[in-house]
């Protein structure tokens, strides 16, 4: 879970565990995504919070007049435009609007399924895991790994895996799917 000389958690959990609509979102964002377990759901929406709060204190701290951390504010944009989660012309403002499924949609092996490259979100998840997946030439087997808006197009089948042959029986028809 990271960096071994800094043992804690990259998520929050929820503070009251069983409201039921609370899970049941949950378990609709697991199905939908492919998700491992809720603690993806919650390391997505702990990230979400995380950046709600730092644009909320920007917000402030720039309607106070502050000027000098205004090279912070079009840092976080410049980042959040990187990754794919905000539009080009979104402001500060833009990022509360941010929703978990904005940043489940970025994950690789969210993009994988969407590309083509596998049948289903549990056979993406899948051949992340076994290592047939490279981004610009680099194998990748993080599932959960945020994919940038310039490393889109480069997604592909790694050249030493079976994967790459035509004729694999597991390998997916490259079609784009498109949710509609």
């Amino acid at each position: 879970m990271g960096y071994p000389g800094k043992c804690r958690k990259s998520y929050d959990t929820p503070r009251h565990p069983w409201e039921a609509d609370r899970m049941a979102s949950e378990l609709e964002l697991v199905k939908n995504y492919g998700l491992r377990n809720k603690r993806e759901v919650w390391r997505a929406q702990s990230l979400i919070r995380k950046y709600r709060r730092v644009s909320r204190h920007l917000l402030a701290a720039i309607a106070r007049g502050e000027t000098k951390l205004e090279a912070q504010a079009t840092d976080v944009l410049e980042h959040l435009k990187n990754y794919g989660m905000l539009k080009e012309d979104g402001d500060l403002d833009s990022v509360l609007s941010i929703k978990v499924e904005d940043l489940l949609e970025r994950r690789l092996q969210t993009q994988v399924y969407r590309q083509g490259l596998a049948k289903s979100l549990r056979q993406s998840r899948q051949f992340i895991t076994h290592g047939h997946i490279q981004i610009t030439g680099r194998k990748v087997t993080v599932p959960g790994y945020y994919v940038k808006r310039g490393e889109e197009m480069t997604i592909d089948y790694y050249p030493g895996s079976p994967m790459t042959q035509e004729a694999h029986p597991e390998r997916a028809a490259r079609i784009p799917k498109v949710e509609g």
